[in-house]
């Protein structure tokens, strides 16, 4: 509605027209109590509310989030006091007007009282009563049910919800704005279903009172009629009852049509606009609504017997603002014209140009993902992996290749491959509307669905449609659409991988990004001291091991102070880490508490230490001491990480390279740190002894 919205206010804009809306709307529901009506002004308001009930109908039934109409609790109430003021004047007109005729109260009251039950006050009060029945106990008391429920729900799948988006936001899939954006949703939608549990009230306040309203219609008609105006019982039982049918009836059709649109709206909050401006541009905005409505208002204007000419009035006016609205949409949004690409001419022979260089990072989708990745549909894909580059550089410190997307025909429809330099290092598949229910350990029911696992870190996972996302919150799993899954995994293989996909061209333009604010830095290191790509390995072997090379000042400092003594890669870092042992460790334990970390075994720090004591590069270890080695490191890993510890093994200087290259295929989760990394201000506790007995 937001192209409607933007028309709207563009043609109400000099007269101020949306922030007066509300205020003299209830003046003038307000003034309809107490300053008498003629009958004729009495046809127009009776009309106009039913025209209204009408129109919210309309847009109940096109609106798709509960969002989009959120105004939804204050037009109930303004319409019930709408159709409660118009009772009060309708009584007054009747009562004082009714011995002279039928149509004392206009033409809509005697339609209503003579069309609809034919003239019969029997029938009339029996048709009364049962729309009374069916709006105060089958809709109203559903919606408001239905209502309470979603509350309750919406707020017990709130901390769900509020942990996924935080999740997203730390992920890089969303911005802040964005962030700040889905919490307010959140929060207004929780409002938006407490305001419906209330103001379902209203409505069945209203139609108590449309009985009691009905009951002394007609004894007040009988009194007044046969007391003042000399009528007798029957004429005078006759002419009121009639009129206070009609007058029920009038007002309580339009109260059932509102009543359906409140169900229809609680079962598939507010904003920074004030209550005028939100109900006239989510009410005013839609010209298909606009236009159904007026044709619906026009087709009762033509039945025999109703008053013509009031609903052809406002059938006119609907069709006349429609038209206005269309005309300034239609100016607002221009289609651009397409232009046919001039044709591509053959190539007469093969020549470099047939030779395409291979992408660095590739994504390759099957047919029914195309809507994610496409930028005429503003594919929610595409803005979460450039959350994701962008988040990359600011958190490990260099801006990766862009991630170059095509469809691929010979993958299923539903899946993705995710490639490096030409090789698949990844894949999976996303059911595009659907939601990915993750399971991370404690949940409090199944759900119905797709089981799976998901494909970055292998939890148990379901798909599941949109119906069960609240569901699945309130369960405790984390609900993730299509975008994000992939997205997700995307971001874990590029962290992983981040060691290869530095480049020299990546280490170059870092370089030259650094000479911006030290120059002469730069310039004594590479190419003077240092080759690019000895700088090159040096860096890649950081990431490789999951150090971020943002403090790419100290980096350069430390290669430049040792770089004239050795240009050994290994020992560069060696250097290079000790340097960074503040952030390594901070990387790894956060704040300034101490570091639970796992540690050797003296004997088996011995026998390392002499296995490496040769100094040879390919130094091996005995096939027993390996496979002991491995197995028990692993174990004590994963005792680290069911404690929520990360799993670090702290090792003298001497080790740490070796054991950091040998134990990362068959422990990727291990980080290996020297002891000449940890700050002396940090409080060291062993958690576990590798080669210890037990």
């Amino acid at each position: 509605m937001a192209a409607g919205s933007l028309s709207l206010q563009n043609l109400f804009g000099r007269l101020n027209v949306i922030q007066i809306a509300s205020p003299v709307l209830i003046l003038m529901i307000l003034s309809m109590m107490v300053l008498p009506l003629p009958p004729f002004v009495l046809d127009l308001f009776f009309t106009f509310n039913i025209a209204i009930a009408i129109l919210i109908l309309m847009v109940a039934v096109n609106t798709q989030k509960t969002l989009d109409f959120s105004v939804f609790p204050t037009v109930l109430l303004v319409t019930t006091l709408m159709r409660l003021s118009l009772n009060v004047a309708s009584t007054r007109v009747v009562l004082l007007e009714g011995h002279n005729g039928p149509d004392a109260a206009g033409k809509v009251i005697e339609a209503f009282g003579h069309f609809l039950v034919g003239g019969n006050f029997a029938v009339g009060i029996i048709v009364f009563m049962i729309l009374v029945v069916i709006n105060f106990m089958v809709i109203t008391k559903g919606a408001g049910r239905v209502a309470e429920v979603s509350a309750r729900f919406t707020l017990d799948a709130m901390p769900g919800k509020q942990m996924a988006i935080d999740a997203d936001l730390n992920a890089g899939l969303i911005g802040e704005d964005e962030a700040r954006q889905r919490r307010s949703d959140i929060a207004r939608e929780s409002e938006f279903y407490g305001s419906m549990d209330g103001a379902s009230k209203f409505v069945r306040g209203d139609a108590i009172a449309g009985i009691i309203i009905m009951l002394l219609n007609i004894v007040g008609g009988l009194v007044v009629g046969m007391g003042q105006h000399d009528l007798a019982l029957g004429d005078a039982a006759r002419i009121y009852t009639l009129l206070a049918i009609g007058d029920g009836l009038v007002a309580q059709i339009p109260g059932l049509v509102i009543s359906i649109a409140a169900g229809l709206v609680v079962t598939r909050v507010s904003d920074d606009r004030d209550m005028g401006q939100q109900f006239v541009t989510q009410v005013f905005s839609s010209t298909k609504v606009l236009a159904i409505t007026a044709g619906i208002v026009g087709l009762i204007g033509l039945i025999p017997g109703m008053p013509n000419l009031v609903f052809l009035l406002i059938a006119g006016s609907l069709a006349w603002f429609t038209w206005k609205l269309s005309n300034k949409q239609r100016r607002i949004v221009e289609t651009p014209v397409k232009v046919a690409p001039p044709p591509i001419p053959e190539a007469v022979d093969a020549s470099w140009n047939d030779v395409a260089p291979l992408d660095v990072l590739g994504l390759e989708v099957g047919y029914r993902l195309i809507p994610l990745v496409d930028k005429t549909q503003d594919g929610e894909l595409l803005r979460r992996i450039r959350g994701i580059r962008k988040k990359f550089a600011q958190e490990v410190g260099f801006l990766v290749s862009p991630v170059h997307i095509r469809d691929n025909l010979e993958l299923k429809p539903n899946a993705y491959r995710i490639q490096l330099k030409g090789v698949e290092v990844g894949a999976g598949e996303a059911f595009a509307g659907q939601f990915l229910a993750i399971n991370p350990g404690r949940v409090a029911g199944t759900l119905n669905g797709t089981v799976t696992t998901d494909p970055a870190f292998g939890l148990p996972a379901v798909w599941i449609d949109i119906t069960q996302r609240d569901q699945a919150q309130a369960y405790g799993y984390t609900v993730v659409d299509a975008s994000t899954v992939v997205a997700t995994h995307l971001n874990h293989l590029i962290l992983t991988h981040a060691g290869e996909l530095l480049g020299r061209q990546e280490v170059q333009q870092l370089l030259d990004h650094l000479a911006k604010e030290m120059p002469k830095l730069v310039e004594d290191l590479v190419p003077k001291i240092l080759p690019l790509g000895i700088l090159q390995k040096i860096l890649q072997n950081l990431l490789e091991e999951g150090v971020h090379i943002r403090d790419m000042r100290t980096i350069i400092e430390t290669v430049a102070d040792h770089a004239t003594r050795t240009q050994n890669a290994d020992e560069l870092v060696t250097q290079v880490r000790i340097a960074l042992g503040r952030a390594i460790v901070q990387q790894m334990f956060p704040g300034t508490g101490e570091m639970q970390v796992m540690s050797l075994d003296p004997t088996l720090e011995r026998l390392l230490s002499q296995a490496v004591a040769g100094g040879s590069e390919n130094t091996s270890f005995e096939p027993g001491l390996a496979d002991t080695l491995v197995r028990e490191t692993a174990a004590a890993s994963q005792r680290q990480e069911g404690l929520g510890l990360p799993a670090v093994l702290l090792v003298p200087a001497s080790l740490r390279l070796l054991l950091s290259r040998f134990l990362r295929r068959t422990v990727p989760q291990l980080k290996v740190l020297s002891h000449n990394e940890v700050p002396e201000n940090r409080i060291i506790k062993v958690t576990s002894i590798i080669g210890g007995r037990t």
